[in-house]
């Protein structure tokens, strides 16, 4: 397999297992969108990390598989290969990238597709697609101008330039900065940590953020409302608010 899963302490890991590179190919990414889907669907799994290898997170496509591809076949391809890291963007659930080494083109679009990013000190993040003649094609050109602003995704996308850690801090595009070797723990600790949490709030939570940015503010708040109602119907919502009450905030445990 090019990509595994794991299961432990409620966390879902899915491994990008590819070497040297981690090179995206067609197999990796519908393997990619099945573990997503799994993820998606277990009950045991309450929260994902998204991984590489110690030396690389993914280095981005397989070009020789892609060079050979015209104008047909990438038409029919490109719609799968967008749903694919879609997929991983709408995994209902908390979801960490921990970024080790090289996430370049589809290994950067990937790393976009978490809620939260966990970079080694030495890893470097770039969409260096337009140095191939062509741009992101996996969402880099919508999700990077979201989260970092089009004015910095329009210079690292018509640049092709790599970005280190400390730059990717800076400008939003990690969230966490750490030594290499603490990456992937750091990583599973973030996801453990809201796999204790109240499931369907964390759930609704992520719909609500993310519904909303693609919508006007006066929509976004309706949004928001009727998730909010609808976790007064939740088992969670009366098992935290108990807590609250009774023992003080904090020490609500979840089912």
């Amino acid at each position: 397999m090019t990509v595994n899963f794991e299961i432990a302490d409620g966390v879902g890991t899915i491994r990008l297992d590819r070497p040297p590179m981690n090179a995206l190919d067609i197999a990796t990414q519908d393997r990619l969108r099945e573990l997503a889907d799994e993820a998606t669907r277990r009950d045991d799994v309450r929260a994902v990390v998204v991984r590489g290898s110690e030396k690389v997170f993914a280095a981005g496509a397989d070009i020789k598989e892609m060079q050979r591809m015209d104008y047909a076949a990438m038409v029919v391809r490109s719609k799968a290969l967008q749903e694919a890291f879609s997929a991983i963007a709408r995994i209902p659930k908390p979801v960490v990238a921990a970024v080790t080494g090289y996430a370049l083109g589809g290994g950067c679009e990937l790393a976009l597709c978490a809620d939260f990013r966990i970079a080694a000190e030495n890893a470097k993040l770039g969409q260096p697609e337009i140095l191939l003649g062509v741009i992101p094609g996996a969402g880099g050109t919508q999700r990077l101008s979201r989260l970092v602003g089009p004015s910095k995704a329009k210079d690292l996308i018509f640049t092709g330039r790599h970005v280190r850690a400390d730059e990717a801090l800076t400008i939003g595009l990690v969230d966490r900065v750490v030594p290499a070797t603490e990456v992937f723990d750091a990583a599973h600790a973030w996801a453990a940590q809201l796999a204790k949490g109240p499931a369907l709030a964390l759930r609704a939570a992520k719909e609500a953020v993310d519904a909303g940015l693609e919508t006007d503010l006066e929509t976004g708040l309706a949004i928001e409302r009727s998730l909010f109602a609808g976790l007064f119907a939740t088992e969670d919502r009366e098992i935290g608010m108990r807590s609250f009450v009774e023992e003080g905030p904090g020490k609500a445990k979840f089912r």
